[in-house]
């Protein structure tokens, strides 16, 4: 079958036994350097994609998208307004709440938590944490029972169960006849949560009815928080939910309280991907040390082509493909690799985690509490584009320094 003289040759000297053993260590080092800079950018763009998603759906799941609150932090009617920005049709669910800040005593052991007063036949409607429960049900949450739920790690720190009686502490002050006291009420245990992530340490849930009594809101709520259908616009369509209503309220959102955690990641992202590029550069631009002592120990072979007819360019085309072929082994390897990692990265790091018997991502520490992964094939696709075309320029230099052998100063020593 025919083929062209410059792929029949090229393929011909990448696939030789060379003399010098060292040229060939080094093509294989040039080779393996690329493909285990392509698997393991892709491994960790992967592991940020994990990050960026865990943000959007385990925290971002939790928190409000958007929060509208009353003047004064109160919500007179609620109801009314829970009706009104329900009709906007970028807002998916509404949800009253009241909230406040304090201290959580059990066994002996105090933990600072946030306090989220709840009606829990809306809050299923945005928020996930039904689905994340361990154990109990936000049906358990009932008006006048002073039930709370909380998080696996508030509950492992506090050495609570199903059941137990835990003692809420406000930071607030009240005047009785035995003088001035702080604001404390008694709650059963009613269930226990688990999303992997900070809140489990210290996000608590409460009836909003039991919550308005702690807090003396008067049986009002002090705003309601929206599930919006695009997480990005949420500012924009709070906003518009707010003009809507007519009065004097107040806005806030995902980007104000959780913002810069993923302006870090995107960021990190961006860096890491760029600083790993960098490896993968340093792996293909070997392929020029590689194709620079092959041009050398192939001078003789260049000339007697030379005079046989060769041009320049199909001298060029010969090494040009060499050096291909060794970007294309090394980046399809590199990319099956890193997939294959990117899947399985989770699950690897999960049984490592379990064999050393050392936790890797404490959720008290980070906002999760295990190495996810989200492989994007976009990410493949660039990836692998600027593994190749990286070596393919690193092919041109040696290439046309093979095309200036002059075969008469070339076979003079011959």
């Amino acid at each position: 079958m025919f083929r062209p003289l410059s792929l029949y040759v090229g393929l011909r000297y990448t696939a030789a036994k060379r003399r010098n053993h060292f040229i060939s260590f080094i093509s294989m080092t040039s080779m393996i350097g690329l493909m285990l800079g392509v698997a393991v950018l892709i491994i960790v763009l992967s592991v940020m994609n994990g990050f960026d998603r865990e943000l959007k759906q385990r925290i971002l799941g939790m928190v409000p998208h958007a929060v509208i609150r009353g003047a004064n932090d109160v919500m007179e009617d609620w109801q009314s307004v829970d009706r009104a920005v329900t009709e906007n049709p970028h807002i998916l669910a509404a949800a009253p709440f009241v909230q406040g800040q304090g201290m959580v005593t059990g066994h002996g052991n105090v933990r600072g938590v946030a306090l989220n007063g709840i009606v829990p036949e809306q809050e299923r409607e945005v928020s996930i944490i039904e689905n994340h429960m361990v154990d109990g049900s936000l049906d358990d949450l009932r008006s006048g029972e002073f039930g709370i739920i909380i998080g696996r790690t508030l509950a492992a720190s506090l050495r609570l169960q199903i059941g137990d009686r835990v003692t809420v502490v406000l930071p607030e002050a009240s005047v009785s006849p035995a003088g001035v006291l702080p604001r404390l009420k008694r709650f059963t245990v009613k269930g226990i949560f688990s999303v992997g992530a900070e809140l489990d340490g210290n996000y608590t849930l409460i009836h909003m009815d039991d919550a308005s009594k702690l807090m003396r809101t008067n049986g009002k709520a002090q705003g309601v928080r929206l599930l919006v259908d695009d997480l990005f616009r949420a500012p924009l369509v709070a906003e518009e939910a707010a003009l809507s209503l007519g009065g004097r309220y107040f806005v806030s959102d995902w980007t104000r309280s959780h913002g810069n955690l993923f302006q870090a990641i995107r960021m990190e992202k961006t860096m890491i991907g760029l600083l790993l590029m960098f490896i993968v550069a340093v792996a293909a631009f070997n392929i020029v040390s590689t194709l620079v002592m092959v041009v050398t120990d192939k001078t003789s072979d260049i000339a007697i082509l030379r005079t046989m007819g060769a041009t320049p360019g199909r001298i060029m085309r010969i090494f040009i493909i060499q050096g291909a072929v060794i970007g294309i082994v090394g980046t399809l390897v590199g990319t099956t690799l890193g997939i294959l990692g990117a899947f399985n990265i989770s699950a690897f790091i999960s049984w490592l985690e379990g064999f050393l018997g050392h936790k890797f991502l404490n959720a008290d520490v980070y906002f999760i509490s295990y190495l996810p992964s989200q492989l994007q094939w976009a990410d493949v696709a660039i990836i692998s584009s600027a593994g190749f075309a990286m070596s393919l320029l690193a092919t041109i230099y040696p290439a046309w320094r093979a095309s200036r052998v002059e075969p008469a100063e070339a076979l003079r020593y011959e």
